[in-house]
């Protein structure tokens, strides 16, 4: 019953993407499509709602700010496990406090910061935006740097690695799994984010995924059976890279590493 429920939208979206305008309009949205190769949708789709060009858009901002992401957030995360520092407590609960302040309460400010940086209107904005300090993802590196046994960094640093060297050569490998959970967490957020290129990417020449389908609505009608189609076109690539990515959920990378 949970599986219908979940699929049931979806499968809906996907018969609605297979009919014509005049069969939309003539039947329900549950009326399975007459043709089910009809694909003059996804064919009128692709190139008017410019989806290759929010793709290309989306790619760009998806892989800066996760790149930006994991190394800030396990640095800080990596700070925060193994080092001790005044103060420390206090940063914790600042981060806890930070996460329940909403974004849309700070939109005029960090508007006006965009503008003053010059970045309105432009790709760096939604990733300047979304390379700010993840408190999520730190929170997942944390729990995740708890796991990994600090014989590890000391056995390291008798071999004369530094601060840094642990990182990047044995804390950041062991980081896979909760790098994998952070890939999935954010790339779908930004993946399905609507607000900040709306917002900050008015220009239609700068088109993400998101903007890119809502270009079939306007104020003389909405073809709802392009819509449709953009809507799984967009789908695809998000399953497939979960699929690609669910085995790090359960697949943990340092079990036996100080046998």
């Amino acid at each position: 019953l949970g599986c219908i429920v979940a699929m049931l939208p979806l499968v809906v979206i996907f018969m609605i993407s297979l009919k014509t305008e005049d069969e939309y309009l003539s039947t329900t949205p549950y009326s399975p499509p007459r043709n089910w190769f009809n694909f003059d949708n996804y064919v009128t789709a692709f190139p008017e709602g410019r989806m290759l060009d929010g793709f290309i858009n989306t790619t760009i901002i998806l892989a800066v700010s996760h790149v930006g992401t994991i190394l800030i957030g396990s640095m800080a995360a990596y700070a925060l496990d193994r080092f001790e520092f005044p103060g420390k407590r206090l940063v914790i609960g600042l981060f806890l406090v930070a996460t329940l302040v909403p974004g849309v309460t700070t939109q005029v400010a960090t508007f006006k910061i965009i503008v003053a940086l010059a970045l309105f209107n432009r790709l760096w904005a939604p990733i300047v935006l979304f390379l700010g300090t993840d408190i999520i993802a730190i929170y997942i590196f944390v729990q995740f740097l708890r796991s990994i046994p600090r014989e590890l960094d000391e056995s390291a640093a008798i071999d004369g690695a530094n601060k840094l060297t642990i990182y990047w050569r044995v804390i950041l490998p062991l980081l896979k799994p909760a790098i994998a959970t952070v890939v999935i967490i954010k790339g779908v957020a930004i993946y399905n984010e609507f607000y900040i290129p709306f917002l900050y990417m008015p220009s239609r020449e700068l088109p993400v995924i998101s903007t890119a389908v809502y270009r079939f609505k306007g104020p003389f009608g909405t073809h709802w059976e392009l819509i449709s189609a953009g809507v799984i076109i967009v789908i695809i690539p998000t399953l497939i890279a979960f699929l690609a990515l669910q085995r790090f959920f359960y697949n943990g990378l340092t079990s036996g590493s100080i046998k």
